[in-house]
């Protein structure tokens, strides 16, 4: 179907991330041919009723080194109503990561779909937060790497498709909170962008951490970031009953509520929505879901109950505030995202929701209401995962599984246990012979009198 979008609709731009192909580096850090489809694919259910994991549908797992895979994204963004995408751009003094997709996009010009960048100026490390433990490859600040910087962009810029806002390239920062000095680098961007022709720039932050007016850092704007973590309502608690309370603890059902943060999408929707209007510009971002328990199996924030009917409201609501607050080139929404499948929140069809998502993307954008029979095929393939986890072969499965895990744990000490054993016994064999040798019995009064000497000075 050929999506028709009203000229008074704002610009939808969707998140995306370029992770889906091998570099040497992850190769390195996580082992040979790593992608996100290896975290991914791995994903289990923490507890019954927990959806996951999250397996691709129409576009599969695919390669982002493979130009028809780029092109089968952007038909099915387009067709549903998404106007371009933000790519995550990874920039380390000079060293850029993930890459390719978009080099090669922009070499190839296909396909012709719009694009913006978005600097993801986090440390890399180990724990997939961006915070300070087990640094991979760490984030310096400098004046001269951000003239560096901005200038490597330009070429970027200056691509035909490239999103603008009132003629102005978009670009947006994912922290400026990290940058020491976000006014003086704001400076020296438009600066150096002016002394190479560029023009103006329009810099975004996105509010991931805290709200900053952007003016006052040399920003034009700010960007949602949904879910927003302040506005997440309160978490959701483990509920036994006696009866289940001994598998509760045997699965360890409470224990995955406790070591993470679950919470549920209709709260993060009220609160997101009833956000005031602030004293600067801010566009909007809404977010189909999110459960990042691909990545994380403790401190993963899981939000319980979204549905395609949810999601479409709540970006009727971000559209309807952006009607009203923006016009022109400035009426933008962003979703988050639309690949980001390790962190459970895309856009792309799944195995389980389909178009679903998709679906309800372009009847917000067209007005239509959310039929009662998309509602029921999405509530019945839910029930149907819900069932199957509260089966007795669900819980089967999760008993052996734990079965399996400590057996394995339990040889695992077994073995450094008579490691240890042979160790000791190697060395007290190697002591006996030492014993038994002659060099030992010829050097014995040697160190007879060594020993005296040493007792007479003290």
């Amino acid at each position: 179907m050929t999506f028709s979008n009203s000229s008074e609709n704002p610009r939808l731009i969707a998140f995306y991330l370029p992770q889906y192909h091998p570099i040497p580096e992850n190769d390195a850090w996580w082992g040979k041919g790593f992608t996100e489809w290896r975290n991914v694919a791995k994903a289990t259910p923490l507890f019954p009723g927990h959806y996951q994991p999250h397996l691709p549908a129409d576009l599969g797992f695919y390669d982002l080194r493979l130009e028809e895979s780029r092109i089968a994204q952007a038909e099915l963004a387009r067709e549903h109503g998404i106007h371009g995408f933000c790519y995550y751009h990874y920039w380390f003094n000079g060293k850029r990561l993930l890459e390719r997709p978009l080099e090669d996009m922009l070499k190839s010009q296909t396909p012709d779909f719009p694009f913006c960048i978005c600097w993801a100026n986090e440390n890399w490390t180990r724990r997939w937060d961006g915070e300070d433990q087990h640094i991979l490859i760490k984030q310096e600040y400098f004046e001269e790497d951000d003239r560096r910087h901005i200038r490597e962009l330009f070429r970027i810029f200056e691509d035909r498709r490239y999103i603008r806002i009132n003629g102005k390239p978009l670009f947006l920062v994912y922290r400026t909170e990290n940058l020491p000095d976000p006014k003086k680098t704001a400076e020296i961007w438009r600066e150096e962008a002016r002394k190479a022709g560029i023009g103006e720039l329009y810099l975004a932050r996105v509010e991931g951490i805290e709200e900053v007016d952007p003016g006052l850092i040399g920003f034009d704007a700010a960007i949602e970031f949904a879910p927003d973590w302040q506005k997440k309502g309160p978490r959701v608690k483990a509920d036994a009953t006696d009866k289940d309370s001994l598998l509760m603890k045997y699965l360890n059902i409470r224990d995955c509520y406790e070591k993470n943060y679950v919470h549920l999408y209709d709260n993060l929707v009220q609160e997101m929505m009833e956000k005031p209007v602030p004293g600067f510009k801010r566009y909007r971002c809404v977010t189909p879901s999110w459960d990042n328990t691909a990545r994380r199996r403790e401190g993963a924030n899981i939000f319980l109950g979204s549905t395609p009917e949810k999601y479409q409201r709540w970006l009727e609501s971000a559209l309807a505030y952006t009607r009203q607050h923006f016009q022109g080139d400035e009426a933008i929404v962003f979703v988050n995202a639309w690949n980001e499948w390790a962190e459970g929140n895309h856009l792309e069809p799944d195995q389980v929701n389909g178009r679903s998502y998709l679906e309800a993307t372009r009847r917000a954008l067209q007005g239509s209401p959310f039929s009662q029979s998309d509602f029921e095929e999405t509530a019945e393939a839910l029930r149907k995962i819900r069932e199957e986890q509260n089966s007795d072969k669900w819980l089967i499965a999760q008993y052996e599984k734990a079965l399996a895990a400590s057996q394995a744990e339990l040889a695992d000490k077994i073995r450094r246990l008579e490691d240890g054993e042979r160790q000791h016994a190697a060395s007290d064999e190697r002591v006996r012979e030492l014993l038994n040798s002659a060099s030992w019995r010829v050097t014995a009064p040697l160190r007879w009198g060594l020993d005296r000497m040493r007792k007479f000075r003290n």
